[in-house]
């Protein structure tokens, strides 16, 4: 069934906390950036999880093992156990073990954490293509992989064995600012070969099949800092969804959003778990208000008046553009509009 274009965000009269049961939060621009903890993100999540949310953090990074990742959160002062992670790893995993006999051989091309994902299903990571895989596996590998092993996988895929992708996120966030992700890595071997991997990551099936069976969640929220693999993840999914803007995503990206991409609520961090979410009232006649602000379109721009609440002014002008995108991506100028809320 097709789902209806979202013209606006949503509202809720409680906080999040108490309408899902469950937080699939994305980790890098959402719980941390540069391994150090977001703003807001540590008390947030510790007032969520006392209120009886359950937390569960969801990445398209195959590089670490769960237990690898749920230390980093724990000593950041996000208590966590490695059942509550969820990566591109294991996706990849369960969805090369649907398809091979347990005990096949798989040419890794990443980092630990992939390989433990593996082998948890009952294959067999080898390092060779010389060493008979039944499929090639890529993940992130950290920023020191050599170049050799992506000519490793390129041997492999061109003689034919099925390849495998945890993610093709193109880039990723770190401390000195945003490097190539496991995307840059795989179009490489798309390049050298001219094949196409099966991809498991966000914000394709796999992976969202992958974070339900995992932590049972019966009415989950995604929250992540990325359109185009955690909004578009839940979207694939049919979930709700929570944009936070301390990653990747510009205001005037999120404006300009298609409806895949457009996110049930949006906040500028993760103290929005806590928070009602004003409602966002109005037309395209007439305006549409949140808080104290108007949005409109006005010619080829979009106009915002009022004050209050920055946030208030953003959701308005979703509302504004989205309507006048309808089912494409708008293209007025929020240019004015964005700099007077320091955007």
């Amino acid at each position: 069934m097709k789902q209806s274009v979202r013209t606006r965000p949503d509202g809720s009269k409680r906080p999040l906390s108490g309408d899902y049961d469950t937080a699939l939060l994305d980790l890098d621009g959402v719980v941390y950036a540069g391994g150090e903890a977001i703003v807001h993100a540590v008390d947030s999540l510790g007032t969520a999880r006392e209120s009886g949310m359950h937390l569960a953090y969801v990445t398209n990074n195959a590089a670490r093992t769960p237990e690898t990742v749920a230390e980093h959160l724990t000593e950041l002062g996000v208590p966590a156990e490695p059942a509550d992670v969820i990566t591109s790893a294991q996706a990849v995993a369960r969805l090369i073990a649907d398809q091979l006999p347990s005990g096949s051989r798989v040419l890794v091309i990443g980092a630990e954490g992939l390989r433990v994902a593996l082998r948890e299903r009952g294959l067999v990571p080898v390092d060779s293509a010389d060493e008979d895989p039944a499929a090639v596996a890529q993940g992130f590998g950290g920023m020191d992989m050599p170049w050799s092993r992506l000519a490793e996988a390129s041997y492999a895929v061109a003689r034919g064995v099925p390849w495998y992708a945890s993610n093709t996120d193109l880039t990723i966030p770190s401390a000195r600012g945003i490097a190539p992700g496991n995307g840059s890595a795989v179009q490489v071997v798309r390049i050298a070969t001219g094949a196409e991997p099966q991809v498991a990551g966000k914000p394709l099936p796999p992976m969202h099949r992958e974070t339900i069976l995992r932590t049972g969640a019966q009415r989950p929220l995604v929250v992540g800092d990325r359109l185009d693999t955690d909004i578009e993840g839940a979207h694939v999914g049919g979930v709700d969804s929570l944009l936070v803007l301390t990653g990747v995503t510009t205001a005037a990206e999120l404006l300009a959003a298609r409806p895949e991409h457009r996110p049930t609520y949006v906040a500028e961090d993760l103290r929005a778990l806590l928070e009602p979410h004003p409602a966002v009232e109005g037309s395209a006649g007439e305006g549409f208000r949140c808080g104290g602000w108007s949005a409109s379109a006005d010619g080829d721009a979009l106009v915002l008046d009022g004050e209050g609440e920055r946030i208030d002014a953003l959701r308005a002008l979703c509302a504004a553009a989205w309507t006048a995108a309808g089912e494409g991506s708008c293209t007025l100028d929020a240019g004015k509009a964005l700099a007077r809320l320091g955007w």
